[in-house]
């Protein structure tokens, strides 16, 4: 089986599994009364915000950038709604390889090395999670009981933060030593036929080409300051969302939330993150003493406000720009396979 066929499967899988798990603790008739008393005038403003942190995404991904050449956000952000709107379509996060797809084909650039800035992309948010995760576990007071859920909040904020210092740790080797990097790459790809190490190399030597962030002190106070802004902005549709159901829990208890959310869509799911999302959302909200049934309403209304929109606004712009969701899908797939 190969190996996208068997992330879907399984991920899939894993969705179905915890969605039953969920389905199982709803009253319906209580869903449906739980639903209707959500005011809407909140959720049209979590859906603004939740846009407003795709723009400030695009803006932020000028700047790292910005080494190549100055790009417009006018093809910045397209390129990142058509992204997430693949992310909740497609499986194995294939949005992110669209991504980059969309923006090097619309502004004529090597894919490689759009796709490069898009890792130090996922760097930055890697650590803006931990900054967010310190000042939950420094500033949230965790109803009686919920010692274990900030135990393993602690245990998984340490591994995050060891997986991305690794990461970083490699690129920099990489960054410093491409050419020793590179010789070694061809001895290993020796086994395979030489068209494999004439297509893989160049990419590789293009990637690696990417891996740069400018040292100029403004772009990177810019970059820093739109990463905070970008999770703030992210995180408001979890506080408005619970205002709108008349639920009045500190803005720390939305972060505590999004980081719950954040670990769960590392786990292989379905496309959109079904299930996970869900049963994420839910286990933050029941840790304030919220019925099961409330807490589902409102992890099934913060799922949606990520979800439905963004599909909606990407297929205008996929529809804009003269291209199909097959035809993308494909050339990640392809992309991906070389990254």
């Amino acid at each position: 089986m190969k190996r996208s066929s068997l992330l879907f499967w399984g991920g899939s899988g894993i969705s179905l599994l915890l969605l039953v798990v969920l389905l199982r603790k709803i009253d319906f008739h209580s869903l449906a009364e739980a639903l209707r008393r959500l005011d809407l005038r909140y959720l049209v403003a979590a859906i603004l915000f939740t846009f407003l942190s795709y723009w400030l995404r695009a803006v932020r991904w000028r700047y790292l950038l910005i080494h190549e050449r100055p790009v417009r956000l006018s093809s910045l952000y397209p390129s990142v709604i058509i992204g997430y709107m693949a992310n909740n379509l497609f499986p194995a996060r294939l949005g992110e390889f669209i991504r980059a797809w969309v923006l090097a084909e619309r502004e004529q650039m090597q894919a490689p090395s759009v796709f490069a800035s898009l890792v130090i992309d996922r760097l930055f948010d890697g650590f803006s999670v931990m900054v967010m995760l310190a000042g939950v576990l420094l500033t949230l007071q965790l109803p009686p009981g919920m010692e274990q859920s900030a135990a393993v909040l602690r245990a998984g904020g340490v591994t995050t933060l060891i997986f991305y210092s690794v990461v970083i740790a490699s690129l920099i080797l990489l960054k410093v030593r491409p050419v020793a990097t590179l010789a070694l790459l061809g001895k290993l790809l020796k086994p395979f036929p030489a068209a494999v190490a004439e297509k893989c190399i160049p990419l590789v030597g293009s990637f690696l080409g990417g891996l740069h962030v400018s040292r100029r002190s403004a772009d990177l106070m810019a970059v820093l300051v739109s990463s905070l802004l970008i999770w703030l902005s992210a995180t408001l549709p979890i506080y408005l969302v619970l205002v709108g159901f008349g639920i009045h829990l500190p803005l720390t208890a939305s972060f505590f939330i999004m980081v719950l959310l954040v670990f769960a869509v590392m786990v292989p799911a379905a496309p959109g993150y079904i299930g996970t999302y869900h049963l994420a959302c839910y286990t933050g909200l029941a840790a304030f003493g919220l019925p099961d049934t409330e807490s589902v309403s409102i992890a099934l209304v913060i799922h949606g406000v990520g979800f439905f929109p963004v599909i909606l606004a990407g297929l205008y712009h996929v529809w804009s720009q003269g291209v199909s969701l097959a035809s993308m899908r494909k050339q990640a797939v392809s992309d991906g396979a070389h990254q």
